[in-house]
């Protein structure tokens, strides 16, 4: 029997493709160690959204190229599908190089490498098909992930999604309910409907299942609808495609987690503008309004970028002042970094390490106040956690509550994937603390 080693760098739908690699992996009779060491064949499952990420995979490539007679090495996801063949020669012990779009002909490729071929590839975009395999194996026996469409046509300037993913590809309407459903009859009670912008699903004109309304919207009602599913979440939106329709379906059902993150990436219409996000600040805070309108009470988190080419100080205290007016309950910010391929590559006013760090760190701050006066609102209520794992050093259980907060309380006995009450009782600015309510 074959072994294998998989290591996965990057978001949840690199989590998602890395269960694709391993159900095919399976099925064939491969078996999956816990140590490259002790794996015949070695993948590395990679993300290029930030910078520097070809270096620590060709890092890591490095470490174990003393042992290239003796294994097998593959590069998989946006790397390869970004770096393609140049793979090869600058890690001449690589012999897979495979971008997703390629994981549904997996099984074909390992037939290339278990008959000796040195070079097998795996980088056509060319498909109108979405990227799913037979086989998956999920790594949570009690949330799941289901993608719905693939790749991304919004082009903004500084992402490299499109060149790495390819253009946008919706599954359709009846194979997503159908795996919903298969998964709740295997025990799963929360799933993850999963894209690089999810709400931008459409249902194939050739889709006989596609309803009147084909949008994403409707699908979140239908799969809401699902029995046994207690929870349904969604990752990731773009404003430009956030209609009125997917908040008013979060509201009416309460199987459809009351969180919503939604990146703005600046504060600024200039530099959300320059960066070709397709909206403005205000029409991306009418989106925020709808939310806030709400019968249930949502919790809103995005991504921000500083130091985009050409952002000014007053672009940046755009960006802080729509932080105070949204209030969002977490952000994940990141400096600007260069990408191959994209249009910002050819902007000028490129900003110093320097100066984004001191920017970076302006806007976490800012946000950690913000924080601490949200998740403080929550102290006294009762929250149902769904209990996600136990912290041996603190001796306490920590889940998630609708909203995407996590909840830590001790409590005796096995509550894993169990739904509980839990009463809060402190605040901090990441997470809550609270007692079990009996």
């Amino acid at each position: 029997m074959k072994t294998f080693y998989i290591e996965t760098f990057g978001c949840q739908m690199n989590a998602h493709d890395s269960e694709k690699v391993v159900g095919t992996l399976l099925s064939r009779g491969y078996q999956q160690v816990e140590e490259p060491d002790d794996a015949e064949l070695v993948l590395y499952n990679t993300c290029s959204i930030r910078d520097k990420a070809e270096q620590k995979v060709f890092a890591r490539l490095q470490e174990f190229k003393k042992h290239s007679k003796t294994k097998t090495f593959g590069v998989l996801g946006c790397v390869a599908q970004q770096e393609g063949e140049k793979i090869f020669d600058r890690a001449p012990h690589v012999s897979l190089v495979a971008g997703s779009a390629s994981y549904s002909k997996l099984p074909e490729m390992l037939v290339q490498l278990e008959t000796g071929d040195k070079r097998v590839t795996g980088l056509s975009l060319d498909t109108e098909d979405t990227f799913e395999t037979p086989m998956t194996r999920r790594d949570n026996p009690y949330k799941a992930y289901i993608t719905i469409i693939e790749g991304c046509d919004k082009n903004c300037s500084y992402c490299v999604v499109p060149y790495t993913r390819g253009p946008e590809r919706s599954r359709t309407f009846a194979s997503v309910l159908e795996e919903a459903a298969k998964l709740s009859a295997a025990g799963y009670t929360e799933i993850q409907l999963l894209g690089q912008n999810v709400n931008s699903f459409r249902a194939p004109d050739s889709d006989p299942s596609r309803p009147l309304g084909s949008d994403f919207a409707e699908l979140l009602r239908r799969v809401g609808q699902v029995p046994g599913i207690r929870r349904v979440r969604f990752m990731t939106s773009h404003p430009r495609d956030f209609v009125r329709d997917i908040v008013d379906a979060i509201d009416e059902n309460p199987v459809l987690c009351n969180h919503v993150h939604l990146p703005v990436q600046s504060g600024s219409t200039a530099v959300l503008k320059a960066m070709q996000r397709q909206y403005t600040r205000d029409e991306y805070l009418r989106r925020i309004d709808w939310m806030k309108s709400t019968r249930r009470e949502l919790t809103l988190t995005s991504d921000i970028i500083v130091g985009f080419p050409g952002e000014t100080e007053q672009d940046l205290q755009d960006t802080l002042s729509l932080l105070s007016e949204v209030e969002y309950d977490a952000i994940f910010a990141f400096k600007y970094s260069k990408r191959p391929n994209t249009p910002a590559l050819a902007l000028e006013d490129h900003i110093t390490e320097e100066e984004k760090s001191r920017r970076l760190l302006m806007v976490q701050e800012h946000q950690r106040a913000i924080q601490i006066r949200r998740n403080a609102r929550h102290v006294g209520r009762t929250e149902e956690v769904m209990v996600e794992g136990f912290n041996k050093a603190t001796n306490h259980w920590l889940g998630k509550t609708t909203q995407l907060k996590t909840i830590t309380f001790a409590a005796p006995g096995e509550l894993a994937g169990e739904y509980r009450r839990v009463m809060v009782t402190r605040a901090g600015p990441a997470a809550l603390a609270g007692e079990l309510v009996q």
